[in-house]
């Protein structure tokens, strides 16, 4: 479990540095940010 959650806060911090360069920084933002509550590690929501 610990894993999925590590793999899908990596595509979702990713994704939103993709989309902060591209022009959307909000969006980005907001991805980078839910990758970081949904993250196994430091800030956890599931923990």
């Amino acid at each position: 479990m610990a894993f999925l959650l590590w793999l899908i806060a990596v595509i979702l911090v990713v994704s939103g540095i993709v989309a902060a360069i591209r022009g959307a920084v909000a969006y980005g933002l907001a991805l980078i940010v839910v990758g970081l509550l949904v993250g196994p590690g430091g800030v956890s929501v599931f923990a």
